[in-house]
């Protein structure tokens, strides 16, 4: 599998990751799919102290312990769970970083994180005490680099004029146009690398479509504008090849990508990501079309 690189970084991530999240508990399971990842040549795995309440990061550090140096681990934090562990609060400060990395690193079994992300991120954070937590824990060798997770527009302009992070994850799709114009163009100019998520938007851009659509829709979808617009995606662009395949390459045309993080919870899964992502690139025509059929959306919140 090809493998792009992570910004100013020097991690070389392949164009599909694995998201972790999907994995569950039963770890034999878990294991055979990250197996698969392997075998697939997915050497990305995105996790995060949240999953599980923490059993996410010691299954994936388990099933990659033997392998930890040609795997790039990006984990995030910034939530914390409430004692009853019914919801979590949001603590982006200095002194809950410092003390949550240490946390990851021992789930994860490893002495350092390739990747350390914000799960998240407001306008009201105090960003510089945030960036002052990740740039001592890279001079510490705690983590290499750092990224964050955020679709405010806000919060991604302001971390990639004040700091050093390599990444921003964001939901990206055919259906979730938002960043399209705004951030994507602004990460791509300061050499911050995009890795999205939700690319397949809910299962909508698969072959299953209206099965797995709602009924109030989906963003600035109603859902007979998604019964209009699945079926014709698919008879114009799809109609020798997946929905799923087209989803993956039209995020993969970005040259702001990096990687496309999907969740998996079976071997065969992990193969028809791997497909997709080794699928023929979609024509410039292909895109303009694609373009011409979905919504330009637009951030209408956190601006």
């Amino acid at each position: 599998m090809k493998r792009r690189k992570l910004g100013t970084s020097d991690l070389f991530v392949s164009e599909i990751g694995l998201g972790c999240m999907s994995l569950g508990t039963d770890y034999p399971k878990a294991q055979a799919v990250v197996e698969a990842a392997l075998e697939e040549g997915i050497n990305y795995f995105d996790t995060a102290d949240l999953y599980d309440f923490g059993e996410n990061e010691k299954i994936v550090g388990q099933a990659l312990k033997n392998v930890r140096e040609q795997v790039v681990i990006a984990t995030k934090a910034g939530n914390r769970w409430t004692d009853s562990k019914d919801s979590w609060t949001w603590d982006p400060s200095k002194a809950y970083i410092k003390e949550a990395v240490k946390q990851s690193l021992k789930r994860l079994d490893t002495d350092y994180i390739d990747l350390y992300q914000l799960h998240g991120g407001t306008i009201d954070d105090n960003m510089d005490e945030t960036i002052e937590a990740f740039e001592e824990l890279k001079d510490e060798g705690y983590i290499k680099f750092y990224g964050i997770s955020s679709i405010r527009p806000n919060v991604i302009r302001e971390y990639a004029q004040k700091s050093n992070l390599v990444s921003v994850m964001m939901q990206l799709s055919i259906l979730d146009r938002r960043p399209e114009e705004e951030a994507l163009p602004l990460l791509h100019d300061k050499n911050i690398s995009v890795v999205t998520r939700g690319t397949v938007a809910k299962g909508m851009l698969s072959d299953k479509m209206l099965e797995k659509a709602a009924s109030k829709g989906y963003l600035d979808y109603s859902y007979d504008e998604l019964a209009e617009v699945l079926p014709l995606l698919k008879e114009k662009v799809a109609s020798s090849r997946s929905l799923a395949e087209v989803a993956i390459q039209y995020n993969l045309a970005h040259p702001a990508v990096a990687s496309v993080v999907a969740g998996a919870s079976t071997p065969e899964q992990i193969k028809e990501n791997a497909r997709a992502a080794s699928s023929a690139s979609l024509s410039v025509e292909e895109i303009k079309l694609i373009k011409s059929i979905t919504k330009a959306n637009k951030y209408e919140q956190h601006r």
